[in-house]
């Protein structure tokens, strides 16, 4: 497997994944305009921050570790044992936690209590959610991408579905209500799955807790918490800030441009995602790492940069076929934007060797650095620039992280050599 062909396989699930968050955005613009698409959009960053809390953030460590131990029966039993009991625990303490301050967070995310019902069966949907993350990373960490593939289509189709009947019905509760039961519905799916892979073992379903296992998890556990802690967080700062500043209306054109921003991306951040966190993990030689990165740049950055001039040119079409014309004071954000996507891209592939590497204190501290100064560029180019001084942020942002990444695996690979 190359990181083409699983590309291919990557970029089927993505389309439908994408496909099924493009119907739930046009949806809300359709039935609560811009302003409910920036709810959406805090919803989401809640609903994305206790997905990986759920399951403890060990998703990355399961897929590196077992890319490492599948020739190994014995670690692997071990490690995925305690996998499962550290993803349960977590998702209990996490639902516990959703569930006691249910109301306090409707009200902060949403301005409005009645949605505290919500926030409590998101609450109670942990425990489903943290086994699919579970049975996610160890088919990820076998490389079997196909497989990966095809839970994604057919639990993102479920999903669609479900969204379409319930906005119908309840509107934007409706929508919001089918962004959680989707998740589960990906259990439907994901289970038979994986129960009829070649490598799928009951021992898998076991828990158990293992200190020397836990312990690694642990580290991979505090790097993905951080980055799922931190970008959700900092983003519900910037939409709060926005809202205060320029009013909800341009929130939603600011999360209209992000999510578009995010779905094109979200074919290039999958395929990196499924392919080079397992391949890197494996790879110890300094010639081979080499190699690999080399390959990254070669394919991944020339497709984001003709993605990218594509949704420039066709940003006004993009605009109206996604929202609505009611968005079309969007249209002006893109230009930032897009240049940052490429910049992101760049700095992500790089980024992977600190997340493969286990390098925990350096990305941990790294993370809220660049998130920290995130924040600080959109307080500071939103007061000269206005709305688009949040896009100046986003790519003035990165282009530091890109920097910062050369750095560091240029570290690397000096002590590796």
């Amino acid at each position: 497997m190359n990181i083409v062909r699983a590309g291919f396989y990557s970029s089927i699930a993505t389309a439908a994944r994408l496909l099924a968050a493009l119907v739930v955005i046009k949806l809300v613009a359709w039935l609560a305009g811009p302003a409910g698409v920036g709810k959406l959009g805090q919803f989401m960053s809640l609903m994305s921050l206790l997905a990986v809390l759920a399951g403890g953030g060990i998703s990355a460590g399961i897929v590196k570790y077992v890319a490492e131990y599948r020739d190994d029966p014995q670690r692997l039993a071990r490690l995925l044992a305690a996998a499962l009991w550290y993803a349960l625990c977590a998702s209990i303490l996490m639902g516990c936690v959703a569930l006691l301050f249910s109301r306090q967070l409707a009200l902060w995310l949403l301005d409005d209590v009645a949605y505290a019902g919500l926030i409590r069966l998101l609450a109670v949907a942990q425990l489903g959610i943290a086994l699919v993350n579970y049975i996610l990373a160890v088919i990820n960490g076998f490389m079997d991408v196909r497989r990966l593939a095809l839970i994604q289509v057919l639990g993102s189709m479920l999903g669609t579905v479900v969204a379409v009947w319930l906005a119908r019905w309840l509107h934007l509760y409706g929508a919001l209500l089918a962004l959680v039961l989707g998740q589960l519905l990906w259990l439907v799916v994901g289970l038979p799955a994986w129960w009829r892979s070649p490598y799928f073992r009951r021992s898998m379903l076991r828990l158990r807790f293992d200190r020397e296992m836990t312990l690694r998890l642990a580290a991979f556990s505090v790097m993905t918490l951080t980055s799922a802690l931190v970008s959700p967080l900092v983003n519900i700062a910037v939409r709060d800030h926005l809202a205060q500043q320029l009013g909800w209306e341009q929130v939603g054109y600011w999360q209209a441009v992000s999510k578009v921003s995010d779905a094109y991306l979200l074919f290039l951040t999958t395929a990196i995602n499924i392919y080079y966190l397992p391949k890197l993990a494996s790879i110890s030689e300094h010639g081979a790492l080499v190699h690999e990165l080399r390959q990254a740049y070669r394919h991944l950055l020339p497709a984001v940069v003709v993605l990218a001039a594509a949704v420039y040119l066709l940003r006004g079409w993009v605009t109206r076929l996604l929202f609505s014309a009611d968005f079309a004071p969007a249209n002006a954000l893109y230009g930032p934007q897009l240049l940052g996507d490429v910049v992101k891209i760049a700095a992500f592939v790089l980024s992977y060797v600190m997340l493969a590497k286990a390098m925990t204190r350096l990305f941990v501290l790294s993370e809220c650095a660049f998130a920290v100064s995130y924040l600080a560029l959109v307080y500071l180019f939103t007061a000269r620039f206005g709305l688009v001084g949040a896009m100046y942020a986003f790519a003035v942002n990165y282009l530091g992280y890109l920097a910062f990444n050369v750095l560091v695996v240029r570290r690397y690979l000096e002590r590796v050599q």
